[in-house]
């Protein structure tokens, strides 16, 4: 039996079941052993991942969407962003989302971090790039997607995250990075 000081806090699975599978998500109920040698229930969300985007037509401006999103029926700011579809690397899924979305293409692309926004209940991965040198190509949005592409200056975007406009936690964390970047901090 180990002990809580160990550090080795590994909880290792018994039993999986499905408990929902839907277009998009996955729910899943385990039963795991704990490392006091206990059991318990562990409900999780399995999730294909998503690439989101900072795409900045020039250093202090940045794009961002305004969509509507039905769990809490209202409409939200956003960075651009979309789930990386079976198969896909997340590169080839933040182009295609950029295009698509927002009818941008990127000359340069650039890998910033790999963020776990649901930790506690979710295996979802975001991948965060960089968009730069952006050309207008033109949009194709995906049968019943909705949205208005947004191109702001960085500081007010980041004043909407003060002020509460901007609460989507990925939006709030790609702008402070970006504000990093443009300060060339990071």
């Amino acid at each position: 039996m180990k002990s809580r000081e160990s550090g080795d806090f590994t909880e290792t699975r018994i039993s999986s079941e499905a408990v929902f599978d839907g277009r998009l998500l996955h729910v899943r109920r385990d039963i795991v052993r704990l490392p006091d040698g206990g059991e318990a229930v562990r409900e999780y969300i399995r999730h294909p991942g998503a690439a989101m985007i900072i795409a900045q037509p020039d250093p202090d401006s940045i794009i961002l969407e305004r969509q509507y999103r039905y769990p809490l029926a209202r409409h939200f700011i956003e960075l651009p962003a979309g789930k990386i579809n079976p198969g896909e690397d997340a590169l080839t899924t933040a182009q295609r989302e950029l295009r698509e979305e927002c009818g941008y293409a990127a000359a340069e692309w650039r890998h910033l971090a790999t963020l776990h926004p649901c930790i506690g209940y979710a295996d979802e991965r975001i991948e965060l790039y960089l968009a730069g040198e952006l050309t207008q190509v033109g949009s194709a949005l995906d049968e019943g997607e909705f949205l208005e592409v947004l191109t702001v200056p960085l500081t007010q975007a980041l004043a909407w995250v003060r002020d509460g406009t901007i609460t989507e936690a990925k939006a709030v964390t790609g702008l402070l990075w970006a504000e990093k970047i443009r300060k060339g901090e990071w």
